[in-house]
């Protein structure tokens, strides 16, 4: 029976629409920021001030989304992290290494030159699958998984860059991160599982930030995205955007499984980072034996993290709502905190 509130407004009931998407506090949020990005992108420059930092702001509001799903996590669960973490990492990273020694032998570093695959290369391949969208993975673990797989990632951010994608295409002695770029990108979290450990009133505080900052992070993770990049691919850069979700989320499923998940986490990790697309012009750099690669393998790669965007959310919610269940049925009790409240 509708409520008072509802018969003022009509009966419009937004929110039970958008749950009805798979994944939809993510993936509708994320399309609207994509359309607007790409048919209206002067938006942010035009309106400005708080309008103009939303577009803007995926980072800020991922360093609060860090510190309050930090707050969810206990530190019990730090050994689960490290295991979790590592495996996935070894499992994306190593199915990269696979397909990138198989399509080297094959195509060596020059790119595909004509038919339906012109373009296609083996560092297009690699830069597409080495790489895990960490906020989108966050994101969906905040809606989807259990609160220690969020710190997962803290393992997982080692795939940011092109430090593994030279060490797969075999390239020696090149870049990696300096460590207070890695020591930020965890840091956020580290106060948040501070603070949480600490007292548990702001472990319940904090928690119940989380889902209500999902949709505001989708939104501007959204208006990062080119929806003209897929059109400028063409079924190319569709299908290898549909590979990775396929080819990396069935073997992360199964490896989150065996590391005593639901599978949830893995299939949140088969996607790529933005942050990709632009390790093909870094590796060509370092490399010329690459230099012809680097400017399909760019709009391939791109492509990718638009595909991804939307087919990983998808494909995670499909997979927390028929395994999302521990296998015991059982809650664990670093994860009876507010945090399992927001579905």
């Amino acid at each position: 029976m509708a409520t008072e509130a509802d018969k003022d407004l009509g009966g419009i009931r937004i929110k039970r629409a958008i749950e009805r998407v798979p994944g939809g506090m993510m993936v509708v949020p994320l399309l609207i920021g994509a359309v607007i990005a790409t048919l209206f992108p002067t938006t942010p420059k035009v309106f400005g001030s708080f309008t103009g930092a939303l577009f803007t702001g995926a980072l800020p509001i991922l360093a609060v989304f860090y510190v309050c799903m930090g707050a969810s996590i206990d530190f019990r669960a730090t050994p689960y992290i490290v295991k979790k973490g590592g495996t996935l990492l070894v499992v994306k990273v190593g199915i990269a290494m696979i397909l990138g020694v198989v399509f080297g032998r094959l195509l060596g570093e020059a790119p595909i030159g004509a038919g339906l695959f012109a373009g296609l290369s083996t560092l297009a391949i690699v830069a597409a699958m080495n790489d895990t969208n960490g906020g989108l993975y966050m994101a969906l673990m905040g809606q989807y998984g259990r609160p220690r797989d969020v710190g997962a990632y803290t393992i997982m951010c080692l795939e940011s860059g092109p430090f593994l994608t030279m060490v797969t295409l075999g390239v020696a002695g090149l870049s990696a991160f300096p460590w207070q770029t890695m020591v930020g990108s965890i840091l956020p979290l580290l106060v948040g599982m501070l603070l949480g450990n600490l007292d548990r009133e702001m472990r319940a505080f904090l928690g119940r930030a989380v889902p209500v900052m999902i949709p505001f992070f989708a939104f501007a993770l959204g208006t990062g995205l080119d929806l003209t990049k897929i059109w400028q691919a063409g079924l190319l850069g569709l299908g290898l955007g549909v590979a990775v979700t396929v080819l990396t989320g069935i073997p992360l499923f199964f490896a989150d499984r065996l590391t005593g998940g639901t599978g949830v986490a893995g299939v949140a990790a088969s996607s790529t980072a933005g942050n990709a697309a632009a390790v093909p012009a870094i590796i060509a750099a370092a490399n010329p034996a690459y230099a012809e690669a680097a400017a399909p393998a760019t709009v391939l790669v791109a492509a990718t993290v638009v595909v991804t965007a939307i087919l990983t959310p998808l494909a995670t919610a499909w997979t927390a709502k028929h395994f999302g269940e521990p296998a015991d049925g059982a809650v664990e009790p670093a994860e009876a905190a507010p945090v399992a409240e927001r579905a």
